[in-house]
């Protein structure tokens, strides 16, 4: 173990960041509450589980809403036709009816609507996420290393022929039993933080085989950062086909096992 590091409080801290990420993904209308995933047209469409008649136009995402169909947007309730203007990349908007919340986003350049029902079987029947022991020696020290310019990357995506643009400010490098490790980083949740995607030698045995994502905090002023690859954590798309999560680029393929962090989930056939 690291000297100054105390196992306890260690695996306390990485125990409540671990049972938070469970209870987001097994909120009421979190990733495991979505029914279904539909790729809006020009043409209005009614689905099963989602009221009105939904389409993408050139001023962004309409509905139709029948005479004895309601939605509540931003706390009012709305009748009849509603738009809901052009969706920005990887943006959001939500609708409510009865105990669902209707998503209403934009993925890949595409308008869709994925609804989320509390009651939906993936969620009521989800226990946890299998994750391996925490251990310090998975908290790397690591150099970022900034581009001259932030540039655009453009990854592939769980759902066949979707891509993803995200801007990268540079790489994350890292050694690893003698060895260095550069990782392609993009921009994480919080200014200046860093979030990479990667797979390694564990993805498709004990870890999930798409991808794996790591929130990485701000660099110090001299370009440090600390990898903790026991927060190494899933994506939506590990639980459920109705997720449209990026792939790594290529160079984020170590070809190392990271044995840390959360393992195949149970709904994947995953061990406990």
């Amino acid at each position: 173990m690291p000297q100054g590091v105390d196992q306890q409080s260690f695996t306390e801290a990485w125990k409540q960041w671990h049972e938070r990420k469970d209870r987001n993904l097994a909120s009421p209308h979190g990733f495991l509450a979505i029914t279904s995933l539909h790729w809006l047209s020009e043409e209005p469409t009614r689905f099963e589980d989602a009221p009105g008649a939904w389409s993408s136009t050139a001023r962004g995402v309409v509905v139709e809403l029948a005479e004895h169909e309601q939605l509540t947007v931003d706390g009012e309730t709305v009748y009849g036709r509603h738009d809901f203007g052009v969706i920005a990349e990887r943006d959001s908007q939500f609708a409510g009816v009865g105990e669902a919340r209707i998503e209403i986003a934009k993925r890949g350049g595409h308008d869709i609507l994925r609804p989320r029902h509390p009651s939906n079987a993936l969620r009521t029947a989800f226990r946890y996420t299998p994750a391996y022991t925490p251990d310090p020696r998975w908290v790397r020290e690591g150099r970022f290393l900034p581009f001259a310019e932030p540039r655009p990357v453009t990854v592939g995506a769980t759902v066949e022929g979707l891509e993803h643009v995200y801007v990268s400010p540079g790489q994350v490098e890292f050694e690893f039993d003698g060895a260095v490790h550069r990782l392609t980083a993009f921009n994480g949740k919080t200014p200046r933080s860093l979030m990479v995607l990667f797979t390694d030698r564990t993805s498709g045995v004990t870890t999930y085989a798409a991808n794996r994502s790591l929130q990485i905090e701000a660099p110090d002023t001299e370009g440090r950062v600390n990898l903790d690859f026991n927060r190494a954590g899933n994506l939506p798309c590990a639980y459920t086909d109705l997720a449209t999560c990026p792939l790594p680029p290529s160079e984020n393929r170590l070809p190392i096992a990271i044995e840390a962090g959360e393992r195949i989930p149970l709904e994947r056939g995953g061990q406990p």
